[in-house]
């Protein structure tokens, strides 16, 4: 079986995080056509394609505390223009793989497949993205609204999505491209940490705990925790977190180039 790697492109990244539902298409553009070489230079690459919701979903999410729980009915019309705003930019993410790229890519809306309880993913079916993948089609996933059981309505993150995925699909690695050049052991102005294992994690108290633009789903702390878990229950997989702002990075990443902070277990 070709190696399965997961792709994470931050919202930091595709959208300017600055600025409310501002895409950065030039940006987009580039990372599509990385993605395209990568494919075409390794036909057996299989890929789930996963995106941060950026600018569009965060900024109504924190408005509304989508995260914490929807009950009201003005929280639920908050509901409705996170899942607006987090369906726009995913529209413009599938637009880009297919008249930029000609990638043959599917987008699977978590709202209408996955359910959540107290935060977590608590059933999701897989079968039609495991097609996908046998199909040779690019499935998409990206951070949305979600029904809770516990909550009424939350947001899951692209990274709270892997960790049920990496457990039902197995990848060999998990690739998150960002703004930044990896983890830092103090932000911004701190070195990057090239390896990162669950013991090592310990030591790091600097680890910046929040995005500097708005970030409902916690910033980079949160982003190591969930990989940890991931590496943790799958030692045979590793995580790279880099920058994604330097062309070709993607492209080699996903060709098996190392690079930025490699998580890893302790095993």
């Amino acid at each position: 079986m070709s190696e399965l790697v997961f792709l994470k492109l931050g919202g930091s990244l595709i959208t300017d995080k600055h600025t409310e539902a501002m895409l950065r298409p030039e940006v987009v553009r580039r990372i599509v056509q990385e993605i395209a070489a990568a494919r075409q230079a390794n036909p057996g690459l299989r890929l789930v394609l996963g995106h941060g919701s950026g600018s569009f979903g965060h900024v109504p999410a924190k408005k509304h505390g989508t995260r914490q729980g929807v009950r009201t009915h003005e929280q639920w019309l908050g509901f409705v223009e996170v899942w607006r705003y987090a369906s726009a930019l995913n529209q413009a993410i599938m637009g880009a793989l297919q008249a930029v790229a000609d990638q043959p890519a599917i987008s699977f809306a978590p709202v209408s497949s996955v359910l959540a309880a107290g935060g977590r993913v608590h059933s999701w079916n897989l079968q039609p993205i495991r097609a996908a993948l046998a199909a040779g089609i690019l499935p998409v996933v990206y951070g949305d609204v979600i029904f809770d059981s516990e909550l009424g309505g939350t947001i899951l993150s692209t990274e709270d999505l892997f960790v049920h995925l990496a457990a039902e699909l197995q990848p060999a690695r998990i690739l998150l491209a960002g703004n930044d050049a990896g983890v830092y052991d103090r932000y911004p102005d701190g070195n990057v940490v090239p390896h990162i294992t669950p013991a090592s994690y310990a030591g790091m108290a600097a680890l910046p705990g929040a995005s500097a633009a708005t970030d409902v789903t916690g910033g980079m702390a949160s982003k190591v925790e969930a990989m940890l878990s991931i590496v943790q229950a799958l030692p045979s997989c590793t995580v790279s977190i880099f920058s994604g702002q330097e062309a070709g990075n993607i492209s080699k990443a996903l060709l098996g180039e190392t690079m930025g902070t490699l998580i890893a277990s302790d095993q």
